[in-house]
C-alpha cells in the first residue's frame, strides 16, 4: 500500500472508468491521438494499446494505493446526484470485492490490444474494432464499480453492443447466429432483472447500493425480496451463466475472434455472478436464503453437464471445437463459483470470488492460446488439430505445448495454481452452509461437485494427450512456437495463475473483511 490522497484515488476510479469511453470516441476520429504507425489501421491499433496501458496502469495505481488494512471500507468513492425526481445518482466506489475484478478487467483487456496489435482480426475497420473494444472495456469497469441499481443496470447493458459486433463482424463460421442468440439471451434477461431493481428501489426508497446493503434488507418485505431475487437472479444467471440458461454460450465463444473469446469468458460472465454478490446477497437476504438450494442445485447439474459435454468433445471422431470444449468448461467452472455464492457462508462466498479470478486468469489463457493454434493450423477440430501437429504439439512447438498443458492442469484445479482454492473453498462453503439451509441437501452437492472436479480431470487430460502427446517416431508437420508478441500477452497470465495458487492470501486477504461485513450487514 502507498499513502495517496483521497482526491486522487477519486480521479483514478473516476479515469477507469470514463477513460475507455473517451478513448473510443478518439479512436473513431480522423486522426486518433495514438503514436503514428505504418498506416491508419496500425496507428488506431497503437491507440488501443495505449489506452488500454493508461487504464491498467491507473486500476494498479489505484490498487497500490487501497487501504488493504480496511478492504470491507468503499474507497475512491464519488457521489453526486444525477436524476434528483428518482434519486439516482453517480455513485462510485470499490472495497476488496471490486478491485480484484477491476484489476482483472483492466489487464485482460490491455493484453488483448496487444495481441491484436500484432495480430489484428481479419476483416472489418481498425477504428470499429478499437472502439468496440474500448467501450466493452468502459461497459465492464463501469459494472464493478457503481453503487447505485440503475447505473449498475446501464453498465451492465452497455458491453452488450460491442460484444455483439466484436461477434458478427470479426467472429468466424455461424457467428450471426451465434451473436443473435447471444443478445437475445442476455437482454432478455436484463428486461427480467430491471424490474426487480425497480421493485427493490421504490420499495425501500432509494436505489443507493450501499444504503440498501446497509440495510440487509429490512425496508423490503419477505415477498418483495423473493420477487426481486427471483428477477434479478434471472438476469444475473443467464450471463453467469447457470445451467439451463448457459446455452447461448457455446455458440458465442466457438464463433467469436480470439481476443472477444477471452473478454467474454474471462470477464463479462463475472459480472453475473458479482451481482448476486453484491446486489442480492446483502440486499434481499431473505428472498436469496429462499432460492439458495435451487441455486445450489443448478448450479451442480451445470458442473457435471459442462463436464460431460466436454467429455463427449473430447472423444476421438466426435468432431469436437476446442473452443467449444473450453466454453462448456466455463459452464462447470462458474457452477462452482454460483455454488459458493449459495451457501451464503463466508467461505463459500469467498471461494466463488476467488474462482471467478481463476477462471478469468486460466480460460482467458486457454482462448489465447486456442486462437494461437488456430492461426498455424486453420482449425479448432480436435480431431483436425490432431492431425495438423501429428499429436505432438510437444515436438515441434514446445513453448506453445507446454503453455497448454500448463492451462489444462490450471483448469483441473492442481493445487499449487490458482483454479484449486476457489472451487475447494466452494465445496468447504458447502459442507456448512449458512444457518437454515439443508445440510444434507448440500452435503450430496458438495458430493456431486467434487466428482465434477473428477471429470474436469478427465476432459483435460484427454486433450492435453490428443494434441500435444505424439509418438516418437511420428512425422511432425512445421509449427510455429510462440512468438515474442504472443509471449508478452500471455505471460502475465501465467505468472498471475502461479502467484494466486502459491500465494491465495493476497486475495483473500481482501475479500474475507468485505465478505464478511456483506453478509452482515453491508459495506460501509
Amino acid at each position: 500500500m502507498i499513502d495517496i490522497n483521497e482526491s486522487v484515488m477519486q480521479f483514478l476510479l473516476a479515469f477507469v472508468v470514463v477513460g475507455p469511453l473517451l478513448g473510443a470516441v478518439a479512436a473513431l476520429l480522423p486522426a486518433p491521438p495514438g503514436l503514428k504507425g505504418k498506416s491508419p489501421g496500425q496507428a488506431v491499433l497503437r491507440h488501443g494499446v495505449t489506452v488500454t496501458g493508461a487504464i491498467l496502469i491507473a486500476a494498479i495505481v489505484l490498487a497500490l494505493g487501497f487501504d488493504s488494512d480496511h478492504p470491507s471500507k468503499m474507497q475512491a468513492t464519488t457521489d453526486i446526484s444525477w436524476i434528483p425526481a428518482l434519486d439516482v445518482r453517480i455513485h462510485l466506489g470499490i472495497d476488496g470485492i471490486s478491485l480484484p475484478l477491476l484489476v482483472l478487467t483492466a489487464l485482460l483487456t490491455f493484453l488483448c490490444a496487444l495481441y491484436s496489435y500484432f495480430k489484428p482480426p481479419a476483416g472489418g475497420s481498425p477504428k470499429a474494432f478499437v472502439a468496440l473494444l474500448l467501450l466493452l472495456e468502459s461497459g465492464t469497469l463501469a459494472t464493478f464499480a457503481v453503487l447505485d441499481l440503475l447505473l449498475f443496470f446501464l453498465a451492465f447493458e452497455t458491453v452488450l453492443i460491442p460484444m455483439y459486433f466484436l461477434i458478427v463482424r470479426w467472429g468466424g463460421e455461424g457467428r450471426t447466429r451465434a451473436a443473435w442468440k447471444f443478445i437475445l439471451f442476455t437482454l432478455l434477461g436484463s428486461v427480467v432483472m430491471l424490474l426487480g431493481l425497480l421493485l427493490i428501489g421504490i420499495k425501500a426508497g432509494t436505489f443507493d447500493m450501499v444504503a440498501l446493503a446497509t440495510d440487509n434488507g429490512r425496508p423490503l418485505t419477505a415477498s418483495v425480496q423473493v420477487i426481486a431475487v427471483l428477477a434479478i437472479g434471472i438476469g444475473l444467471a443467464v450471463k453467469a451463466p447457470m445451467w439451463p440458461l448457459h446455452s447461448w454460450l457455446p455458440e458465442a465463444h466457438t464463433a467469436a475472434p480470439t481476443v472477444g473469446s477471452v473478454l467474454l469468458a474471462g470477464v463479462l460472465l463475472k459480472m453475473g455472478t458479482y451481482g448476486f454478490v453484491r446486489i442480492l446477497l446483502p440486499i434481499a437476504p431473505h428472498g436469496f436464503h429462499t432460492f439458495a438450494p435451487y441455486l445450489a442445485a443448478f448450479a451442480v447439474v451445470g458442473i457435471i453437464y459442462g463436464s460431460l459435454a466436454c467429455l463427449a468433445l473430447a472423444k476421438r471422431g466426435a468432431k469436437g471445437d476446442l473452443k467449444r470444449l473450453i466454453a462448456y468448461s466455463s459452464v462447470g467452472h462458474m457452477g462452482f463459483v454460483l455454488l459458493g455464492i449459495a451457501t451464503m457462508t463466508p467461505t463459500g462466498v469467498n471461494g466463488a470470488l476467488f474462482a471467478n479470478i481463476a477462471h478469468g486468469l486460466i480460460t482467458g489463457l486457454l482462448f489465447f492460446l486456442v486462437g494461437g493454434l488456430k492461426d498455424r493450423t486453420g482449425t479448432t477440430d480436435l480431431d483436425a488439430l490432431a492431425e495438423e501437429t501429428g499429436a505432438a504439439l510437444y515436438g515441434k512447438a514446445p513453448r506453445l505445448g507446454g503453455l497448454l498443458a500448463f492451462a489444462a492442469v490450471a483448469s483441473l484445479g492442481l493445487p499449487g495454481l490458482a483454479g484449486f482454492w476457489g472451487e475447494m473453498l466452494a465445496l468447504f462453503g458447502a459442507f456448512e452452509p449458512a444457518a437454515g439451509l439443508s445440510r444434507p441437501a448440500f452435503l450430496t452437492f458438495m458430493a456431486i461437485g467434487a466428482f465434477g472436479t473428477l471429470l474436469t480431470a478427465a476432459y483435460m487430460l484427454i486433450v492435453v494427450r490428443r494434441v500435444c502427446m505424439g509418438g516418437a517416431d511420428q512425422e511432425v508437420p512445421e509449427l510455429a512456437d510462440v512468438h515474442g508478441y504472443e509471449f508478452a500477452a500471455w505471460t502475465p497470465l501465467v505468472a498471475l495463475t502461479v502467484g494466486a495458487g502459491l500465494w491465495p492470501r493476497a486475495l483473500l486477504g481482501l475479500t474475507d473483511p468485505a465478505v464478511h461485513q456483506l453478509l452482515a450487514g453491508g459495506t460501509r
